[in-house]
């Protein structure tokens, strides 16, 4: 009753609980802290995982944008491979009309528009497997590994080498 009378009056700690209600309550806590820091941390991988997918994304998004004319490109350099070959035929026979050196700058410039460049090769470089194939070697006073003669022009989409020059090397003498 005494306790009782603490209690009405105000007397008495209210706060205080039993010694099993407060280990419980405390293991409890400790619990849930785990959890939260588990949580937690779970939810910063997601998130950063989350960032990479983005950035993933953005690039793949970026390189579709940049190369998604890639095949189309590919196909218009053989056209204007004809193209040359058809002018250089057309040569042998005759002058030939300015409006067909006209269309083929046309169709240049509409591809460097697009990003197209011709890979730089001359005879004298030397070969550079990156941008260039040999197709042979031959005998000659330049020094071997030296580019001779430009078979076919090498083509750069960007920084992505589309088409190769195809060249032929020296061997030396």
């Amino acid at each position: 009753m005494a306790d009782d009378a603490k209690m009405q009056n105000g007397t008495g700690d209210e706060n205080e609980l039993p010694a099993a209600d407060s280990a419980a309550l405390e293991a409890k806590l400790a619990e849930t802290e785990r959890q939260r820091d588990e949580y937690l941390a779970g939810w910063q991988r997601a998130k950063a995982d989350f960032m990479n997918y983005k950035r993933e994304e953005l690039r793949r998004i970026e390189d579709a944008a940049r190369y998604g004319n890639e095949a189309l490109i590919g196909d218009l350099i053989l056209v204007l491979d004809n193209f040359d070959l058809g002018l250089r035929t057309l040569e042998k026979s005759g002058p030939v009309e300015r409006g067909i050196y006209l269309i083929r700058s046309q169709i240049e410039d509409i591809l460097r528009k697009r990003g197209l460049e011709k890979v730089s090769v001359k005879p004298g470089d030397e070969f550079d497997p990156m941008v260039a194939e040999a197709m042979s070697e031959v005998a000659s006073d330049r020094p071997p590994g030296t580019v001779v003669e430009e078979v076919e022009p090498g083509y750069r989409l960007r920084d992505k080498i589309l088409r190769p020059a195809r060249v032929i090397l020296s061997k030396g003498q």
